[in-house]
């Protein structure tokens, strides 16, 4: 119970503090080592995790490696380019998601919300259970591009301050949103799916963790 909780506490800390790092080194400190640190860090934590994981283990660690030292012989031209790599990350990181959800919409595939209900409700579902998951999915993709798009045009048509505002502060609160707005609507539609709200978070861990 007690490392459950440090776990929680730990995400809570990293969730609050990493926006507000990110956001002070746009605002007092870009074009500094500590904003590309903080830039490339969430960078290579995922790509190490992934080489960790993987079956060619070594392999990937040592491309990791290669490109830690590239990254190290180019620091100072890249410091120059700190704000391009936060929205790069961020605008990139939009439109995998809206690609992950978008590409279940195609012929032959199940829309991945469909999934997540298969994943709590099991795979006996209805067809306007189907029919509204496949709905969800779509409203998703068009989430996700949005924020691609609203992320590329501050990004080059406001200062590096507002972009920050939008892509450190604005950004989760609007998938949160996102969520409780799905909720909202689905107890009116479909009454009958009243499932919790956590429940498609879980699924959609569950299903990053057993991929198909």
């Amino acid at each position: 119970m007690r490392l459950n909780v440090v776990r929680w506490l730990g995400v809570a800390a990293l969730m609050i503090g990493y926006p507000l790092l990110a956001h002070y080194t746009n605002q007092f400190a870009p074009g500094s080592a500590l904003g590309l640190w903080i830039a490339i860090a969430p960078l290579l934590i995922v790509a190490l995790v992934v080489a960790w994981r993987s079956r060619q283990r070594v392999l990937l660690l040592g491309v990791v490696a290669v490109l830690c030292l590239a990254l190290w012989a180019q620091w100072s031209a890249l410091t120059r380019y700190t704000g391009w790599v936060y929205w790069l990350e961020h605008a990139g990181t939009q439109l995998m998601l809206f690609m992950m959800f978008g590409r279940t919409l195609l012929a032959a595939q199940k829309p991945l919300c469909t999934r997540f209900a298969e994943i709590v409700h099991g795979a006996n579902l209805t067809p306007q259970y189907r029919a509204y998951t496949r709905q969800v999915t779509l409203a998703w993709s068009v989430f996700f591009a949005t924020i691609a798009l609203m992320s590329s045009v501050l990004f080059f048509l406001t200062p590096l301050t507002t972009w920050s505002i939008f892509a450190n502060f604005v950004t989760g609160p609007l998938v949160i949103l996102m969520f409780v707005v799905e909720y909202a609507v689905r107890i009116r539609v479909r009454p009958e799916m009243r499932h919790h709200i956590l429940d498609a978070v879980r699924a959609f861990r569950g299903d990053m963790a057993h991929p198909r």
